[in-house]
C-alpha cells in the first residue's frame, strides 16, 4: 500500500494493466453484478437533479424502475447504489448502441450537454474501488471476471490501471494527489 494524503493505494492499481474494450466486454459492467453502482451520499440531490435530462437516454424498463424505487436505493450491505431494472442486475440508467454495448444514460446526457455531472464517481473510477474509513481511503484494483478483455488491452498497449483512470482519479482526489500518485507510481516501479 502506498500512503498519499488521506488514501492508502493498492499496488495493484500501479502494477495492473487496464484498458477498457468496449468491443469484447460489451459494457457488461453495467448489466452484471449483485447490486447497482455505489452512490457517495453527496452524490443523492445530484442524481435527483439531473434525472429529468438522463430520462430522454434511457430505456422504458430503466424508467418504470425509477418510477417505482426511486434513482437510488440502498442494498443488502446498506449502501447506496443506483437502482437495478427489476430482479436483474441490469442498471436502470443502462442503454444500448447499435453494437448492443451497454452505454450509461447519465454520460451520454453529460455528452450531449444536457447536465455537467459525467456519471457516478464509482462508475467513473472502475477497476478501481475506494472503501470509505474513518481516517482514510483504501483505494484498490477490484478484478472481475468479464474484465480479461480490459486487462489484456491494457497488456497489449502497456497502460496501468492508474494512468487509464487519470481523469477519474483527478476528478475524485484533485491533480496534486495525483502528480504524487505518478512519482509514488515511478519509485514503486523503479524498484
Amino acid at each position: 500500500m502506498i500512503a498519499i494524503e488521506n488514501t492508502l493505494v493498492s499496488e495493484d492499481v500501479l502494477k495492473k494493466k487496464f484498458v477498457c474494450d468496449l468491443n469484447a466486454c460489451k459494457g457488461e459492467c453495467c448489466v452484471a453484478g449483485d447490486s447497482g453502482a455505489p452512490l457517495e451520499k453527496d452524490e443523492l440531490p445530484i442524481l435527483e437533479s439531473v434525472l429529468e435530462a438522463v430520462k430522454p437516454y434511457m430505456l422504458q424498463k430503466g424508467i418504470k424502475a425509477i418510477e417505482k424505487f426511486g434513482p437510488y436505493v440502498v442494498d443488502n450491505d446498506g449502501d447506496y447504489t443506483t437502482t437495478l431494472v427489476s430482479d436483474k442486475a441490469e442498471c436502470a440508467f443502462v442503454f444500448f448502441d447499435e453494437q448492443k454495448i451497454a452505454k450509461c444514460a447519465i454520460e451520454q446526457a453529460h455528452y450531449e450537454g444536457k447536465i455537467n455531472w459525467k456519471k457516478p464517481i464509482s462508475c467513473h473510477l472502475y477497476p478501481i474501488r475506494i472503501t470509505p474509513y474513518k481516517s482514510y481511503d483504501a483505494v484498490n484494483y477490484h478484478a472481475w471476471d468479464i474484465c480479461k478483455p480490459a486487462c489484456a488491452c491494457g497488456k497489449k498497449l502497456d497502460v496501468p490501471v492508474y494512468k487509464f483512470l487519470k481523469e477519474p482519479l483527478i476528478r475524485k482526489y484533485g491533480k496534486v494527489w495525483f502528480k504524487q500518485l505518478e512519482k509514488s507510481a515511478a519509485l514503486y516501479l523503479e524498484e
